[in-house]
Protein backbone atom coordinates (compact mmCIF):
# COMPACT_ATOMS: atom_id res chain seq x y z
CA UNK A 1 0.00 0.00 0.00
CA UNK A 2 1.07 3.76 -0.45
CA UNK A 3 1.23 5.10 3.17
CA UNK A 4 0.57 9.22 3.22
CA UNK A 5 3.64 10.21 3.78
CA UNK A 6 4.62 8.43 0.62
CA UNK A 7 3.13 11.38 -1.68
CA UNK A 8 4.10 15.31 -1.19
CA UNK A 9 8.16 15.87 -1.34
CA UNK A 10 8.01 12.04 0.68
CA UNK A 11 7.89 10.60 -3.21
CA UNK A 12 11.29 12.09 -3.94
CA UNK A 13 12.68 11.37 -0.36
CA UNK A 14 11.49 7.50 -0.62
CA UNK A 15 12.96 7.35 -4.19
CA UNK A 16 15.95 9.27 -3.52
CA UNK A 17 17.24 8.44 -0.45
CA UNK A 18 19.96 10.38 1.40
CA UNK A 19 22.28 7.72 1.57
CA UNK A 20 21.76 7.40 -2.16
CA UNK A 21 22.37 11.08 -2.64
CA UNK A 22 25.71 11.01 -0.67
CA UNK A 23 27.36 7.96 -1.87
CA UNK A 24 26.16 9.82 -5.03
CA UNK A 25 28.31 12.94 -4.28
CA UNK A 26 30.78 11.40 -3.10
CA UNK A 27 31.81 8.94 -6.15
CA UNK A 28 31.54 12.40 -8.28
CA UNK A 29 34.12 14.54 -5.63
CA UNK A 30 31.99 17.38 -4.90
CA UNK A 31 30.86 17.38 -1.10
CA UNK A 32 31.13 20.67 0.99
CA UNK A 33 34.54 21.84 1.83
CA UNK A 34 32.95 23.51 4.88
CA UNK A 35 30.74 22.17 7.37
CA UNK A 36 28.75 25.21 7.84
CA UNK A 37 27.94 25.76 4.33
CA UNK A 38 23.58 26.36 4.30
CA UNK A 39 23.09 24.70 0.45
CA UNK A 40 25.17 21.01 1.18
CA UNK A 41 25.04 19.04 -1.52
CA UNK A 42 22.16 17.05 -0.68
CA UNK A 43 19.90 20.03 0.14
CA UNK A 44 20.66 20.98 -3.54
CA UNK A 45 20.20 18.01 -4.68
CA UNK A 46 16.52 17.82 -3.63
CA UNK A 47 16.06 21.38 -4.57
CA UNK A 48 16.60 20.84 -8.10
CA UNK A 49 14.65 17.66 -8.32
CA UNK A 50 11.56 19.88 -6.53
CA UNK A 51 12.29 22.48 -9.84
CA UNK A 52 11.04 19.56 -11.87
CA UNK A 53 7.86 19.55 -9.82
CA UNK A 54 7.49 23.61 -9.87
CA UNK A 55 8.36 24.11 -13.42
CA UNK A 56 6.29 27.39 -13.09
CA UNK A 57 7.86 28.71 -9.69
CA UNK A 58 11.30 30.53 -9.62
CA UNK A 59 14.01 29.10 -7.79
CA UNK A 60 13.34 30.96 -4.58
CA UNK A 61 9.54 29.63 -4.34
CA UNK A 62 10.63 26.77 -4.87
CA UNK A 63 13.11 26.19 -1.88
CA UNK A 64 10.51 28.28 -0.18
CA UNK A 65 7.84 25.48 -0.90
CA UNK A 66 9.96 22.30 -0.04
CA UNK A 67 11.89 23.12 2.91
CA UNK A 68 9.21 22.63 5.31
CA UNK A 69 8.89 18.69 3.69
CA UNK A 70 13.13 18.33 3.97
CA UNK A 71 13.09 19.19 7.43
CA UNK A 72 10.45 16.49 8.16
CA UNK A 73 12.52 14.04 6.17
CA UNK A 74 16.13 15.20 8.19
CA UNK A 75 17.59 17.01 4.96
CA UNK A 76 17.32 20.17 5.99
CA UNK A 77 18.63 22.62 9.50
CA UNK A 78 15.20 24.76 10.93
CA UNK A 79 17.69 27.45 12.02
CA UNK A 80 18.52 27.65 8.20
CA UNK A 81 16.79 30.62 5.89
CA UNK A 82 15.50 30.02 2.58
CA UNK A 83 18.42 30.64 -0.20
CA UNK A 84 17.96 33.10 -2.37
CA UNK A 85 18.16 32.24 -6.34
CA UNK A 86 21.65 33.29 -6.82
CA UNK A 87 22.54 30.73 -3.73
CA UNK A 88 21.14 28.34 -5.38
CA UNK A 89 22.53 28.99 -9.43
CA UNK A 90 26.04 29.23 -7.35
CA UNK A 91 25.22 26.27 -5.34
CA UNK A 92 23.86 23.74 -8.55
CA UNK A 93 27.19 24.72 -10.37
CA UNK A 94 29.12 23.73 -7.99
CA UNK A 95 27.59 20.25 -7.66
CA UNK A 96 28.47 19.77 -11.72
CA UNK A 97 26.54 17.74 -14.51
CA UNK A 98 27.42 14.48 -12.92
CA UNK A 99 25.92 14.10 -9.62
CA UNK A 100 22.39 13.35 -11.18
CA UNK A 101 23.42 10.78 -13.90
CA UNK A 102 25.23 8.67 -11.24
CA UNK A 103 22.06 9.38 -8.83
CA UNK A 104 19.71 8.12 -11.31
CA UNK A 105 21.63 4.64 -11.87
CA UNK A 106 21.41 3.91 -8.09
CA UNK A 107 18.06 4.83 -7.57
CA UNK A 108 15.93 4.49 -11.33
CA UNK A 109 16.00 0.56 -11.42
CA UNK A 110 12.70 -1.34 -12.69
CA UNK A 111 9.41 -1.14 -10.73
CA UNK A 112 7.27 -3.35 -11.92
CA UNK A 113 7.60 -6.08 -9.65
CA UNK A 114 8.10 -9.90 -10.88
CA UNK A 115 7.00 -11.88 -13.61
CA UNK A 116 3.52 -13.62 -13.12
CA UNK A 117 -0.05 -12.05 -11.74
CA UNK A 118 0.41 -14.87 -8.76
CA UNK A 119 -1.06 -13.66 -5.38
CA UNK A 120 2.70 -13.14 -4.33
CA UNK A 121 4.04 -11.01 -7.38
CA UNK A 122 0.71 -9.09 -6.94
CA UNK A 123 1.73 -8.78 -3.38
CA UNK A 124 5.21 -8.02 -3.92
CA UNK A 125 3.74 -4.65 -6.44
CA UNK A 126 3.92 -6.81 -9.68
CA UNK A 127 2.67 -4.30 -12.49
CA UNK A 128 0.20 -5.53 -14.98
CA UNK A 129 1.42 -5.24 -18.87
CA UNK A 130 4.74 -5.35 -17.78
CA UNK A 131 5.97 -9.02 -18.58
CA UNK A 132 5.82 -10.75 -21.34
CA UNK A 133 6.13 -14.62 -19.76
CA UNK A 134 9.56 -14.14 -17.99
CA UNK A 135 10.78 -11.20 -20.14
CA UNK A 136 10.01 -7.67 -18.60
CA UNK A 137 8.78 -5.54 -21.32
CA UNK A 138 10.59 -2.25 -22.02
CA UNK A 139 10.89 -0.30 -25.56
CA UNK A 140 13.37 2.22 -26.35
CA UNK A 141 12.78 5.60 -27.78
CA UNK A 142 14.19 8.98 -28.13
CA UNK A 143 12.95 12.51 -27.62
CA UNK A 144 14.23 15.93 -28.10
CA UNK A 145 14.37 19.36 -25.44
CA UNK A 146 14.72 22.83 -25.93
CA UNK A 147 16.55 24.85 -23.93
CA UNK A 148 17.62 28.28 -23.13
CA UNK A 149 19.47 30.16 -25.92
CA UNK A 150 22.31 30.96 -24.29
CA UNK A 151 25.75 30.99 -26.20
CA UNK A 152 27.57 28.28 -24.09
CA UNK A 153 24.26 25.55 -24.14
CA UNK A 154 23.97 26.94 -28.27
CA UNK A 155 27.44 25.52 -28.41
CA UNK A 156 26.91 22.60 -26.92
CA UNK A 157 24.07 21.25 -28.15
CA UNK A 158 23.31 23.17 -31.21
CA UNK A 159 20.34 23.63 -32.96
CA UNK A 160 17.84 21.81 -35.22
CA UNK A 161 17.73 22.84 -39.25
CA UNK A 162 19.72 26.04 -39.86
CA UNK A 163 19.57 29.32 -41.93
CA UNK A 164 16.13 29.96 -41.93
CA UNK A 165 14.63 26.91 -40.97
CA UNK A 166 16.84 26.94 -37.59
CA UNK A 167 15.21 25.95 -34.79
CA UNK A 168 14.47 28.69 -31.96
CA UNK A 169 16.22 27.14 -29.47
CA UNK A 170 19.33 24.96 -29.13
CA UNK A 171 18.13 21.03 -28.54
CA UNK A 172 19.16 18.33 -26.37
CA UNK A 173 18.58 14.75 -28.29
CA UNK A 174 17.29 12.05 -25.08
CA UNK A 175 17.08 8.70 -26.17
CA UNK A 176 15.75 5.75 -23.13
CA UNK A 177 14.23 2.72 -22.15
CA UNK A 178 11.17 2.49 -20.46
CA UNK A 179 9.30 -0.51 -18.32
CA UNK A 180 6.16 -0.75 -20.90
CA UNK A 181 3.79 -1.69 -18.34
CA UNK A 182 4.93 1.12 -15.97
CA UNK A 183 5.90 4.15 -17.86
CA UNK A 184 9.58 4.19 -15.39
CA UNK A 185 12.83 5.06 -17.47
CA UNK A 186 15.18 2.79 -16.44
CA UNK A 187 18.13 4.16 -18.46
CA UNK A 188 18.97 7.19 -20.57
CA UNK A 189 21.27 8.75 -22.70
CA UNK A 190 21.42 12.40 -23.67
CA UNK A 191 23.90 14.21 -26.25
CA UNK A 192 23.77 17.53 -28.28
CA UNK A 193 20.89 17.44 -31.10
CA UNK A 194 23.59 16.26 -33.97
CA UNK A 195 23.65 13.15 -31.82
CA UNK A 196 21.47 10.49 -33.30
CA UNK A 197 19.23 8.37 -31.94
CA UNK A 198 20.87 5.58 -33.44
CA UNK A 199 24.18 6.39 -31.60
CA UNK A 200 22.71 7.38 -28.57
CA UNK A 201 20.45 4.11 -28.34
CA UNK A 202 23.87 2.04 -29.32
CA UNK A 203 25.42 3.04 -26.14
CA UNK A 204 22.36 1.53 -24.18
CA UNK A 205 22.04 -2.09 -25.44
CA UNK A 206 25.07 -2.89 -23.69
CA UNK A 207 22.90 -2.54 -20.70
CA UNK A 208 20.09 -4.90 -21.51
CA UNK A 209 19.48 -8.08 -19.53
CA UNK A 210 18.91 -11.75 -19.89
CA UNK A 211 15.26 -11.51 -18.59
CA UNK A 212 14.13 -8.56 -20.35
CA UNK A 213 12.77 -8.44 -23.87
CA UNK A 214 13.45 -5.16 -25.25
CA UNK A 215 11.10 -3.57 -27.88
CA UNK A 216 11.54 -1.39 -30.94
CA UNK A 217 10.64 0.84 -34.02
CA UNK A 218 11.58 0.16 -37.41
CA UNK A 219 14.30 3.79 -37.01
CA UNK A 220 16.44 1.55 -34.37
CA UNK A 221 17.07 -1.03 -36.61
CA UNK A 222 20.55 -1.32 -38.27
CA UNK A 223 23.02 -4.70 -38.40
CA UNK A 224 24.97 -3.36 -35.74
CA UNK A 225 22.22 -2.28 -33.38
CA UNK A 226 20.76 -5.82 -33.57
CA UNK A 227 24.04 -7.60 -32.98
CA UNK A 228 25.15 -5.51 -29.67
CA UNK A 229 21.86 -5.81 -28.10
CA UNK A 230 21.53 -9.64 -29.24
CA UNK A 231 24.89 -10.12 -27.63
CA UNK A 232 23.49 -9.21 -24.10
CA UNK A 233 21.10 -12.12 -23.71
CA UNK A 234 17.95 -10.12 -23.90
CA UNK A 235 15.19 -10.87 -25.96
CA UNK A 236 14.74 -8.25 -29.12
CA UNK A 237 11.19 -7.86 -30.67
CA UNK A 238 11.88 -4.89 -33.16
CA UNK A 239 9.71 -3.74 -36.49
CA UNK A 240 11.57 -4.01 -39.51
CA UNK A 241 12.34 -1.33 -41.86
CA UNK A 242 10.52 -1.69 -45.23
CA UNK A 243 13.76 -2.27 -47.34
CA UNK A 244 15.38 -4.74 -45.37
CA UNK A 245 15.40 -8.20 -47.41
CA UNK A 246 13.94 -11.39 -45.02
CA UNK A 247 14.80 -14.02 -47.00
CA UNK A 248 12.91 -17.23 -45.81
CA UNK A 249 15.16 -19.92 -44.42
CA UNK A 250 12.01 -22.13 -42.52
CA UNK A 251 7.99 -21.34 -42.69
CA UNK A 252 7.11 -22.22 -39.20
CA UNK A 253 3.74 -24.16 -38.26
CA UNK A 254 1.74 -20.94 -36.84
CA UNK A 255 2.86 -19.47 -39.64
CA UNK A 256 5.91 -16.91 -39.07
CA UNK A 257 8.76 -18.02 -40.04
CA UNK A 258 12.63 -17.94 -39.68
CA UNK A 259 15.28 -15.32 -41.34
CA UNK A 260 19.22 -15.00 -41.73
CA UNK A 261 20.26 -11.78 -40.66
CA UNK A 262 23.17 -11.16 -42.18
CA UNK A 263 26.14 -8.37 -42.00
CA UNK A 264 25.49 -6.11 -44.96
CA UNK A 265 29.25 -6.71 -45.67
CA UNK A 266 28.96 -10.39 -45.97
CA UNK A 267 28.17 -10.70 -50.04
CA UNK A 268 28.28 -13.15 -52.91
CA UNK A 269 29.01 -16.61 -52.70
CA UNK A 270 29.72 -16.47 -49.05
CA UNK A 271 25.97 -15.05 -48.26
CA UNK A 272 24.71 -17.47 -50.46
CA UNK A 273 26.31 -20.50 -48.15
CA UNK A 274 25.15 -18.74 -45.48
CA UNK A 275 21.73 -18.75 -46.37
CA UNK A 276 21.92 -22.57 -47.40
CA UNK A 277 23.64 -23.43 -44.03
CA UNK A 278 20.78 -21.47 -41.96
CA UNK A 279 18.27 -23.72 -44.44
CA UNK A 280 19.55 -27.05 -43.48
CA UNK A 281 19.55 -25.91 -39.72
CA UNK A 282 23.07 -26.17 -39.46
CA UNK A 283 24.33 -24.63 -36.11
CA UNK A 284 25.44 -21.19 -37.08
CA UNK A 285 27.09 -20.85 -33.10
CA UNK A 286 29.28 -23.08 -34.06
CA UNK A 287 32.52 -21.57 -35.47
CA UNK A 288 33.91 -25.13 -36.36
CA UNK A 289 30.20 -26.21 -37.89
CA UNK A 290 30.17 -23.40 -40.28
CA UNK A 291 33.08 -20.94 -40.29
CA UNK A 292 31.25 -19.06 -42.69
CA UNK A 293 29.49 -17.41 -39.83
CA UNK A 294 32.23 -15.40 -38.00
CA UNK A 295 34.61 -12.87 -38.90
CA UNK A 296 38.66 -12.86 -38.49
CA UNK A 297 37.69 -12.12 -35.02
CA UNK A 298 35.60 -14.39 -33.85
CA UNK A 299 32.50 -12.13 -33.56
CA UNK A 300 29.18 -13.80 -35.82
CA UNK A 301 27.94 -12.57 -39.05
CA UNK A 302 24.68 -13.87 -39.27
CA UNK A 303 21.26 -13.72 -36.96
CA UNK A 304 18.38 -15.96 -37.01
CA UNK A 305 15.37 -14.21 -36.22
CA UNK A 306 11.65 -14.82 -36.42
CA UNK A 307 9.80 -12.53 -38.66
CA UNK A 308 5.66 -12.32 -37.16
CA UNK A 309 3.30 -10.30 -39.94
CA UNK A 310 -0.02 -9.39 -38.90
CA UNK A 311 -2.31 -6.78 -40.26
CA UNK A 312 -3.27 -3.66 -38.35
CA UNK A 313 -7.20 -2.53 -40.15
CA UNK A 314 -7.79 0.65 -40.80
CA UNK A 315 -5.13 2.67 -38.63
CA UNK A 316 -5.58 6.05 -40.57
CA UNK A 317 -9.37 6.01 -40.79
CA UNK A 318 -9.19 5.36 -44.64
CA UNK A 319 -10.52 1.59 -45.45
CA UNK A 320 -6.98 0.62 -46.17
CA UNK A 321 -4.93 -1.49 -43.50
CA UNK A 322 -1.01 -1.62 -42.88
CA UNK A 323 1.00 -4.99 -42.72
CA UNK A 324 3.33 -5.13 -39.32
CA UNK A 325 6.37 -6.92 -39.97
CA UNK A 326 8.34 -7.39 -36.49
CA UNK A 327 11.41 -9.58 -35.98
CA UNK A 328 12.22 -11.31 -32.56
CA UNK A 329 15.21 -13.15 -31.10
CA UNK A 330 12.38 -15.69 -29.71
CA UNK A 331 12.68 -18.23 -32.23
CA UNK A 332 10.36 -21.24 -30.45
CA UNK A 333 6.89 -20.89 -30.14
CA UNK A 334 6.51 -23.01 -27.06
CA UNK A 335 8.52 -23.51 -23.61
CA UNK A 336 10.45 -21.57 -21.40
CA UNK A 337 12.33 -19.79 -24.05
CA UNK A 338 9.40 -19.88 -26.56
CA UNK A 339 6.35 -17.61 -26.79
CA UNK A 340 3.36 -17.61 -29.81
CA UNK A 341 2.77 -15.08 -32.62
CA UNK A 342 -0.07 -13.51 -31.04
CA UNK A 343 2.13 -12.86 -27.92
CA UNK A 344 4.23 -11.38 -29.27
CA UNK A 345 2.29 -8.77 -31.37
CA UNK A 346 0.33 -7.69 -28.69
CA UNK A 347 4.04 -7.51 -27.30
CA UNK A 348 5.14 -5.09 -29.32
CA UNK A 349 2.18 -3.19 -29.71
CA UNK A 350 3.06 -2.46 -25.87
CA UNK A 351 6.19 -0.35 -26.95
CA UNK A 352 3.53 2.91 -27.75
CA UNK A 353 3.77 2.55 -24.13
CA UNK A 354 6.84 4.98 -24.20
CA UNK A 355 5.45 7.63 -25.88
CA UNK A 356 3.31 8.13 -23.19
CA UNK A 357 6.20 8.66 -21.04
CA UNK A 358 7.46 10.82 -22.82
CA UNK A 359 4.25 12.85 -23.22
CA UNK A 360 4.00 12.36 -19.15
CA UNK A 361 7.30 13.94 -18.98
CA UNK A 362 7.71 16.59 -22.13
CA UNK A 363 3.45 17.78 -21.23
CA UNK A 364 2.81 16.91 -18.16
CA UNK A 365 5.90 17.26 -15.92
CA UNK A 366 7.66 19.83 -17.63
CA UNK A 367 4.70 21.56 -19.34
CA UNK A 368 3.67 21.77 -23.18
CA UNK A 369 6.49 23.73 -25.21
CA UNK A 370 8.25 24.45 -22.06
CA UNK A 371 12.48 25.56 -22.34
CA UNK A 372 14.10 24.45 -19.17
CA UNK A 373 15.57 26.82 -17.09
CA UNK A 374 19.29 26.23 -17.24
CA UNK A 375 21.18 28.49 -19.20
CA UNK A 376 24.74 26.26 -18.78
CA UNK A 377 25.27 22.96 -20.38
CA UNK A 378 26.41 21.33 -16.99
CA UNK A 379 22.95 22.71 -15.57
CA UNK A 380 21.02 21.52 -18.19
CA UNK A 381 22.24 17.88 -17.91
CA UNK A 382 20.92 18.46 -14.29
CA UNK A 383 17.78 19.52 -15.13
CA UNK A 384 17.07 16.79 -17.94
CA UNK A 385 18.13 14.05 -15.16
CA UNK A 386 16.58 15.68 -12.69
CA UNK A 387 13.15 15.22 -14.61
CA UNK A 388 14.06 11.89 -15.61
CA UNK A 389 14.37 10.59 -11.90
CA UNK A 390 10.97 12.73 -10.81
CA UNK A 391 9.08 11.32 -13.27
CA UNK A 392 10.43 7.39 -12.07
CA UNK A 393 9.80 8.64 -8.62
CA UNK A 394 5.64 9.30 -9.60
CA UNK A 395 5.51 6.08 -12.11
CA UNK A 396 6.79 3.99 -9.51
CA UNK A 397 4.23 5.63 -6.59
CA UNK A 398 2.02 4.92 -9.02
CA UNK A 399 3.36 1.14 -10.19
CA UNK A 400 2.57 0.59 -6.28
CA UNK A 401 -0.62 1.55 -6.01
CA UNK A 402 -1.93 0.38 -8.70
CA UNK A 403 -0.39 -3.19 -7.83
CA UNK A 404 -2.06 -2.66 -4.18
CA UNK A 405 -5.28 -2.45 -5.72
CA UNK A 406 -4.78 -4.99 -8.34
CA UNK A 407 -5.05 -2.53 -11.56
CA UNK A 408 -2.93 -1.54 -14.82
CA UNK A 409 -0.93 1.22 -14.20
CA UNK A 410 -2.44 3.03 -17.23
CA UNK A 411 -6.13 3.26 -15.05
CA UNK A 412 -4.06 6.14 -12.95
CA UNK A 413 -3.92 9.37 -14.00
CA UNK A 414 -0.05 10.40 -14.57
CA UNK A 415 -1.48 14.18 -14.48
CA UNK A 416 -4.08 13.46 -11.01
CA UNK A 417 -1.08 11.71 -9.22
CA UNK A 418 1.44 15.17 -10.04
CA UNK A 419 -1.91 17.31 -8.86
CA UNK A 420 -1.97 15.59 -5.78
CA UNK A 421 1.45 15.45 -5.29
CA UNK A 422 2.05 19.39 -5.90
CA UNK A 423 -0.54 20.35 -3.82
CA UNK A 424 0.40 18.12 -0.69
CA UNK A 425 4.38 18.96 -1.04
CA UNK A 426 3.01 22.93 -0.60
CA UNK A 427 0.94 21.86 2.03
CA UNK A 428 3.77 21.04 4.63
CA UNK A 429 6.11 23.92 3.42
CA UNK A 430 7.12 26.43 6.13
CA UNK A 431 6.83 29.94 6.52
CA UNK A 432 10.57 31.46 5.72
CA UNK A 433 11.30 34.27 8.81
Amino acid sequence: MVRPDQVSLGVLINAVSRDAVDEAVAVCGVGEKRSDGKLPAHVITYVTLALCLFPDDDYTEVATKVTGSLDRWGCWDAGWTVPTASAITQARKRLGRNVFPELFERTCGPVAGKPGLTAENVALGTARGSFLRRWRLLAIDGFEIDVPDSKENAAEFGYAGSGDNRSAFPKVRVVALAECGTHAFVAAELDAYRVGEKTLAQRLYPRLRRDELLTADRGFYSWQAWDTAAATGAALLWRAPTQLGLPVVAVLSDGTYLTALIKPTIRGARRERLLAAARNRRDLTDINAVPDAFDDRGLPVIHLARVIEYDVPDRDGNGTGEVIVVLSTITELSGDNGARADELATAYNQRWEEETANDQLKTHLRGPGRVLRSKLPDLVHQEIWAYLIVHHAISALTARASAAADLDPDSISFAKALRMIRRSATGTADIPP
